[in-house]
């Protein structure tokens, strides 16, 4: 990535925050040295703080403060914490209706912050931004306003925030007819910006997504790249009104093809993945359909939930049951792979830094693998506790979320 999106990111990655889901670079990677290796509950554990709940969301790294989105009982709520301690500073109320459904509850969506403000939504369409003080800024009802999210597992995608704009995706079907739509809200009054529906022929379940968008670069010009509901977008950063779209995820037309992995950008490439297969490697631009002339390959032995990750040149998998593959990012020949790791089921995505990925699975188990060419285990590293949530990383330590605690691993480097 990618002098353009320098730009954007620049701030966030010299800073070592990770400001959102999948970190400084929108993709799962941090520019990280020397982090953690092994660790257990009793060693290489800095302090840990008791959670009320499982939650799917990821903490979100700002300088001195940790932001996260926690569900307690009914209640949802913002939480800053100190990031030395681990103590909180405040808890914010988000909104009631807290319900679970499958694994997930409605505080799975990540919060994301610029520095100054930090934006929180939950999974009943309550948006809201607060500052660092945890003043409430403005506060907005998606469902209120655009009627009620029809997905038939609950609302989980997070939020892309991006220069003074928030984008909010809603792909669903299942249990509405109305159309998903793309959003975008300013970041400073919550106004809506734009709004443009986003047509699909997927059926049943198919039309249902939970994939947070990214951004890719087109020739000196930033796309919003939007996936799910069989299909690959790309949308105006302005108006969020499409510019093009790939059909490319569902060619079976298989009607329970909701789809969970989100997309990723990286060098001039998209990468997408549906329910396994198959998962796709695309150019991003164009106009209209360009679903023949602008993938580049496919595999078809892709993710399920976990969100891929590449540092352009190698590209790594990991499906729920814990197989790892690593493709060649450019041209999708299998590097290695089926290569299984730490038996359970795996629903956090992978993060790439420091040479290493770190990988999650629901029974709390961290594998550190080494990066590269041949398939090796650094490290497993077990708290027995479920958990959900991706990895976060910031000054060489690496902060887990379980349903009954955040850790933060390993001692603060700051840079």
């Amino acid at each position: 990535m990618r002098l353009f999106l320098c730009f954007t990111f620049c701030l966030w990655a010299q800073a070592e925050n990770w400001p959102q889901w999948r970190g400084p670079s929108l993709d799962g990677t941090s520019t990280e040295k020397g982090l953690p290796v092994s660790w257990s509950k009793t060693d290489g554990v800095e302090w840990r703080l008791e959670m009320p709940m499982r939650s799917g969301s990821t903490p979100i790294i700002w300088g001195e403060l940790i932001f996260l989105n926690v569900a307690d009982g009914d209640n949802l709520q913002l939480w800053c914490l100190d990031r030395a301690k681990g103590d909180v500073l405040w808890k914010k109320p988000v909104g009631g209706g807290n319900y679970k459904i499958n694994k997930q509850n409605m505080s799975s969506p990540s919060p994301v912050t610029d520095g100054r403000n930090v934006y929180v939504m939950a999974g009943t369409g309550i948006v809201k931004a607060f500052d660092f003080t945890g003043k409430e800024r403005w506060s907005r009802d998606i469902q209120a306003d655009y009627g009620k999210f029809g997905l038939n597992w609950g609302y989980g995608s997070s939020p892309l925030l991006h220069q003074n704009s928030l984008y909010i995706v809603v792909l669903h079907g299942m249990k509405t007819d109305d159309p998903s739509y793309v959003l975008r809200l300013d970041k400073a009054t919550g106004k809506t910006v734009a709004k443009v529906e986003r047509p699909t022929k997927a059926q049943v379940e198919a039309p249902d997504a939970y994939t947070t968008p990214t951004i890719a670069e087109v020739n000196g010009k930033l796309e919003l790249i939007v996936s799910g509901g069989d299909l690959i977008t790309g949308h105006d950063m302005d108006t969020v009104k499409e510019l093009w779209r790939a059909d490319v995820l569902n060619p079976t037309n298989y009607a329970m093809n909701r789809i969970i992995t989100s997309p990723v950008y990286r060098d001039g490439i998209v990468y997408a993945g549906s329910r396994v297969k198959p998962f796709v490697a695309m150019k991003p631009g164009g106009k209209g359909d360009v679903s023949t002339s602008h993938v580049m390959w496919t595999y078809q032995n892709g993710p399920d939930v976990p969100s891929p990750v590449t540092d352009g040149e190698l590209l790594y998998l990991i499906n729920d049951r814990g197989i790892v593959s690593c493709l060649d990012a450019k041209s999708g020949a299998e590097v290695w792979g089926s290569q299984r790791i730490s038996p359970a089921i795996y629903s956090s995505s992978p993060v790439l830094a420091d040479g290493k990925i770190y990988i999650s699975n629901e029974e709390g188990t961290t594998t550190v693998m080494k990066a590269g060419r041949q398939f090796e285990v650094l490290a497993v590293n077990k708290f027995e506790e479920y958990m959900l949530s991706s990895p976060a990383i910031s000054d060489g330590q690496i902060f887990l979320r379980t349903e009954k605690a955040l850790y933060c691993i390993g001692k603060r480097v700051k840079k």
